[in-house]
């Protein structure tokens, strides 16, 4: 019988923030004694990993019903062997609860068979209701009704900031009955080798190359702030914007000084945070912003955006700068500070290497054993 089943909407080999936050609950619930197995969704990924450090990873299919008839038959085809599938998992892992991470398809089957077998289960949103890519909550009605749905059922609603978990409320959830347990880190994580062409002194965005991260927006604050010619712009990882971003740095004429790095992966991101002067988290809307994390462990000054999660946790002045990141010319002129100044440099990159020393993995998943714990679910030891 296993404890936890953690249900992932993305997994390996793709990484992204949900992805960094399963592996390394899992991680982190299993040195807790909690025996922990991971299902995502089976999205047909090269590579994709059976187990990760001994722990066990199954990929499921997920198929959801649409409207078009050829979807409604793909549908009806997929379906009962996907709950095969399902089933098949159940008596392997023989789970004692279910815990949702990112609601999605993965979620809608996982209530599903959750009512089946009676196994109680656990929500974490982690954005996803205004944060995706694709905007899956606002074009979909099956989505909306199924997390209202499983709202209601679940032994315990967790949020990795009050921001996202505030946003339930057009889900029908009370945001008071809702456990805010912010992001962690690993602090000792190792660096790797540098992305091929980082020029001496950067500026440094990272993330997934979509409209919401707000690269473009860094972008254009960078084309705007005055810079020594020697300091250039990182634009780290990948994405569907990254075209577009291509287009805008070549029409504000800063090609030359900046660079696309591409998807990293993890040792590189470390190396990448190292090596930077400044980072910038500049998206229209962050449910949390471990990037933030990623940049005080690395002692880096961090820029950060007003808009969702980051100023429940960033103090502006202290451990970084809290900007509207749609306002260019304050962006900018932030960006120009932080960079001529040493001192504020040094003096922000201090603090946040401090704050990140409190935002551990290990207490991420001892708040989630505790939920457990309250909710009557799990052994939770």
């Amino acid at each position: 019988m296993t404890d936890v089943v953690l249900v992932t909407s993305s997994f390996l080999p793709r990484f992204g923030g949900v992805e960094e936050h399963v592996l390394n609950v899992a991680r982190e619930l299993r040195a807790q004694g909690v025996s922990v197995a991971i299902w995502a969704v089976d999205q047909s990924d090269v590579g994709a990993p059976s187990e990760v450090d001994g722990i066990v990873v199954r990929y499921l299919p997920c198929p959801l019903p649409a409207r078009p008839p050829r979807a409604v038959l793909s549908f009806a085809r997929r379906a009962p062997s996907a709950l095969v599938a399902w089933r098949r998992a159940m008596r392997a892992d023989e789970p004692r609860v279910l815990h949702v991470h990112c609601f999605g398809p993965n979620g809608v089957w996982a209530s599903v068979v959750a009512s089946m077998y009676r196994v109680p289960f656990v929500v974490t949103t982690h954005g996803e209701t205004f944060g995706d890519a694709d905007g899956v909550f606002q074009s979909s009605r099956l989505l909306p009704a199924a997390l209202r749905r499983s709202l209601r059922h679940a032994a315990a609603v967790t949020a990795c900031s009050r921001y996202a978990a505030d946003d339930l409320t057009s889900y029908g959830v009370d945001p008071a009955d809702v456990v805010v347990i912010p992001n962690g880190i690993d602090l000792h994580e190792p660096a790797g080798a540098a992305p091929a062409g980082l020029p001496g002194r950067y500026v440094l965005g990272i993330g997934r190359l979509v409209d919401n991260k707000g690269m473009d927006l860094l972008v254009e604050a960078f084309a705007a702030a005055s810079l020594p010619d020697d300091v250039g712009l990182v634009i780290a990882g990948d994405g569907p914007a990254r075209r577009g971003l291509e287009r805008l740095v070549g029409d504000l004429g800063i090609d030359d000084r900046t660079l696309f790095t591409g998807a990293l992966d993890r040792p590189q991101v470390v190396e990448c945070m190292s090596r930077a002067e400044l980072l910038v988290v500049a998206s229209r809307a962050e449910a949390f912003g471990i990037a933030i994390l990623e940049g005080w462990r690395a002692g880096l000054p961090v820029i950060a955006t007003t808009h969702g999660g980051p100023p429940e946790f960033v103090t502006t002045g202290v451990d970084g700068l809290l900007v509207d990141p749609e306002d260019t010319v304050r962006l900018s002129a932030a960006i120009t500070a932080v960079v001529d100044d040493p001192v504020l440099a040094h003096r922000l990159g201090d603090a946040g290497r401090v704050r990140a020393a409190g935002y551990s993995w290990k207490r991420v998943a001892g708040d989630y054993v505790e939920q457990y714990r309250r909710s009557g679910v799990g052994s939770g030891s």
